[in-house]
């Protein structure tokens, strides 16, 4: 054999490889549009049993509503509260998980300190400045509309949120939501052991809706929302904004999670078609 046919062969060889491969790319693309087809579907279906039997529906409101500490970030307003105890010479432990969450802040004064009534001053602190986050808060993608065909279709709302109830329908009223909802806007009372996870609030809005809770769903985005509506009796549809709070929700034994509210508002949309 020449240089040239040996040179000839080689291309040919290494043009048959390169074919192969590509064979090989579009069949491990396919396999994977086929796997992506099929979660879709499942998780579709999911969706459909969740809401198919909920007459009423309950929200947290950070996160599933709107992205509350866009603009004034919840670690910036932990520090706030930190040092604010500190100007008046109280100091509270925090674990590493805990810090930067302004709740946790919160739960840690009432806990090393419950008799003090800081307590009562620093949870007023704290709504004054998810008061100021409301001004610059994000609405979350698609929930507006999924909150209005909601309501139109007859299905009961309700807010059940670890932040403050005035928070909640200051922000609600500016986006014109604010009547899909009230009376039934359930935020934190006085106790900050009635926080979730504890199902306190939860349980509030069920109570005020006249809910069964076997009949109603809450869409949370924390494990603590997972556990409070478990603890209540209500189903719960998982909302991770990122794969970080996707995962979260995972673990903590959600068995439908979503990283968009756009499957949920078409699957409503189906279920109130006549």
């Amino acid at each position: 054999m020449t240089t040239e046919q040996a040179e000839q062969a080689d291309q040919a060889d290494q043009a048959e490889q390169a074919e192969q491969a590509e064979q090989a790319e579009r069949a491990d693309q396919a396999e994977q549009a086929a796997q992506t087809e099929q979660a879709a579907h499942a998780v579709a279906e999911s969706i459909e049993d969740l809401i198919s039997g909920a007459e009423y529906v309950l929200f947290d409101f950070d996160g599933p509503i709107c992205r509350l500490f866009a603009r004034h970030p919840s670690r910036t307003v932990a520090d706030s509260l930190v040092k604010w105890l500190l100007a008046r010479e109280t100091e509270v432990r925090l674990s590493e998980g805990e810090a930067g969450d302004p709740h946790a802040v919160l739960r840690a004064a009432s806990r090393d300190h419950p008799d003090s009534e800081l307590v009562g001053e620093l949870e007023a602190e704290l709504t004054r400045e998810e008061l100021r986050a409301t001004r610059t808060a994000w609405p979350t993608a698609y929930a507006d509309p999924l909150i209005r065909t909601w309501s139109a279709i007859g299905v009961g709302l309700a807010v059940a949120t670890n932040n403050s109830p005035q928070v909640a329908e200051e922000y609600l009223t500016g986006r014109g939501l604010r009547g899909c909802f009230a009376p039934h806007i359930h935020g934190r009372t006085g106790d900050p052991r009635l926080l979730k996870p504890d199902p306190d609030c939860v349980r509030r809005a069920l109570d005020s809706l006249g809910a069964d809770p076997a009949a109603s769903l809450m869409i949370g985005d924390t494990p603590a929302d997972l556990h409070a509506a478990r603890e209540a009796g209500v189903r719960f549809l998982g909302y991770g904004r990122g794969e970080h709070r996707t995962e979260r929700l995972w673990k903590a034994g959600a068995s439908t999670v979503v990283e968009s509210l756009e499957p949920v508002l078409e699957a409503v949309r189906m279920l109130g078609r006549p």
